[in-house]
């Protein structure tokens, strides 16, 4: 598992500024899931216009890359997919930072999202199911296992912090039977 702190570099600057994110990703399934190597931290933040400016000064220019301004204006203005990312200069260890949007599942996501606490910091984190849907999405999308073994994972470890009725009925509402059968079969095996 990586060093918790590189998470915490993120997440407790985002917390200063009072955005409101969650946790997913990688990082999501090593808390539901089996520890795993990742490269980066992902993020649904629900990001403002008003409040790039002051992204741009938690994350100043001598330890980090963060896009300037006009560019987190321009993600923030996408209504669905808008994203950048923000890269701890001594460490390379990077946020990969998902603009809420008009997206419905992560505004369902940040609804339920749940408050764990590291080292007295809070850390927002996406519920399990959230995390299960969007990577039966990215298998369906690029046919990477890994997603499917994370799945596993998690139903396996947290099986009894899963609502399956609610997941079931957002499976069938994004089409993604197909993949959530094998995600099934994967952690049967």
């Amino acid at each position: 598992m990586q060093e918790p702190n590189l998470f915490q570099i993120f997440i407790s600057r985002l917390n200063k500024i009072g955005v409101r994110y969650m946790v997913t990703g990688a990082v999501a399934v090593i808390i539901y899931g089996e520890p795993r190597l990742t490269q980066d931290i992902d993020l649904v933040i629900e990001l403002k216009k008003d409040e790039a400016r002051e992204v741009g000064e938690v994350f100043p220019p001598e330890e980090f890359y963060c896009p300037p301004e006009e560019s987190l204006k321009v993600e923030i203005n996408r209504p669905l997919r808008g994203h950048f990312n923000i890269i701890h200069l001594e460490t390379a260890f990077k946020a990969d930072c998902y603009i809420m949007g008009e997206d419905q599942l992560h505004h369902w996501g940040m609804l339920n999202r749940r408050k764990l606490n590291f080292e007295g910091e809070p850390i927002w984190v996406a519920p399990p199911e959230y995390v299960i849907l969007r990577k039966l999405e990215y298998f369906r999308e690029g046919k990477s296992e890994k997603h499917l073994r994370d799945i596993a994972s998690m139903l396996t470890i947290s099986h009894d912090r899963i609502d399956f009725d609610q997941l079931l009925e957002k499976i069938k509402k994004y089409g993604l039977g197909q993949e959530w059968e094998k995600a099934q079969k994967i952690s049967q095996d």
